[in-house]
């Protein structure tokens, strides 16, 4: 098939997913696999809705089920970097399902995670690609920030982290002041938002703004595609249990795919900059906010958004995910 010309001319977006593959990142997936200016490098899996090996065996299947097996999917770390061990929240099971993704059953995947460790990918990405490259995290910020720490010049080559976490303008979903993918591992979230990479903070002041319902599922079971059922089932399954612990009775917030959309387009958001920080010890712990102490420093500030064109969003993301659901018989 020869493609028109202004494809053949686009330089594609080297994007990099850091996800703890639940539903939402599920959805993230499927979303920037879609988009013809992303060219989707790898995906690293983290721990944070599920064990990283849930996660990473999530990934693969949800790549075969796309059609695209050719993604490679890595391993990164198991646990925050101040503990030992990681055990999935009682909730995460009850929002994602026991497998991470509505306790939907999928094929063993075709391939699994590659040898090459996760941290490593993302270094060499990094000085690969430079300011082509996109990271977008969407779980807890861990593999990110051990890179960094590993190989501190990656700082200055990364072109765009846009990430799914914190709350800075409304209460957090852990605790008044915390957002999980933050409270999972704030050691590491403050060392990547006080770093100086180029970072995009798409948080719950936007995300719950964004909200999916059965009616948009019922459009993918339409298709009449295996692709579009298991992710209507999926979706549907999510949709359930923010009704059911009453997180939002209206439907559920695609807070990663908003993520990758912001990556994408950053017009989809309204941002104000702050030097930024997260809380790492006492009753505030994963607080993200402006750091006060560098209020004139210029040098380290995050784009933190802080409204959104919902329906602008939540259009491109249906018609994104009808392309990629119908592709797949």
């Amino acid at each position: 098939m020869i493609l028109p010309k202004e494809v053949n001319l686009m330089v594609k977006q080297k994007m990099i997913l850091d996800l703890d593959t639940g539903v939402d990142d599920a959805l993230a997936l499927a979303y920037a696999l879609a988009d013809p200016a992303v060219d989707l490098i790898g995906v690293v899996a983290s721990y944070g809705n599920n064990l990283v090996q849930q996660t990473a065996k999530n990934t693969c299947q949800l790549l075969d089920l796309l059609g695209h097996p050719e993604v490679p999917v890595f391993l990164g770390t198991h646990h925050s970097m101040s503990s030992q061990s990681f055990k999935v929240m009682e909730v995460s099971k009850q929002i994602h399902g026991e497998n991470g993704i509505g306790n939907i059953s999928l094929p063993e995947p075709e391939k699994g995670p590659r040898e090459q460790d996760g941290i490593d990918f993302l270094i060499a990405a990094a000085h690969q690609y430079q300011r082509r490259l996109t990271i977008v995290p969407t779980g807890p910020m861990t593999n990110l920030a051990e890179a960094i720490q590993k190989d501190r010049s990656i700082i200055d080559l990364i072109g765009n982290v846009t990430f799914m976490g914190g709350a800075l303008t409304v209460e957090g979903n852990v605790s008044e002041v915390a957002e999980a993918n933050i409270n999972q591992d704030a050691e590491a979230a403050n060392i990547v938002f006080t770093s100086g990479l180029p970072l995009t903070m798409v948080g719950l002041d936007v995300t719950l703004r964004t909200l999916l319902t059965k009616a948009e599922t019922a459009q993918w079971r339409q298709l009449g595609t295996v692709a579009g059922k298991t992710y209507a089932d999926l979706t549907d399954f999510y949709i359930d249990a923010y009704d059911h612990l009453g997180i939002d009775h209206h439907g559920c917030a695609i807070h990663d795919p908003l993520a990758v959309g912001v990556a994408i387009d950053p017009s989809f958001v309204s941002m104000i900059q702050l030097p930024m920080k997260v809380t790492t010890a006492g009753p505030n712990y994963g607080r993200t906010i402006g750091d006060k102490a560098r209020l004139n420093d210029h040098r380290r500030l995050v784009n933190v958004a802080v409204q959104v064109d919902k329906a602008r969003f939540v259009n491109s993301f249906m018609s994104h995910l009808k392309v990629m659901l119908n592709q797949q018989s």
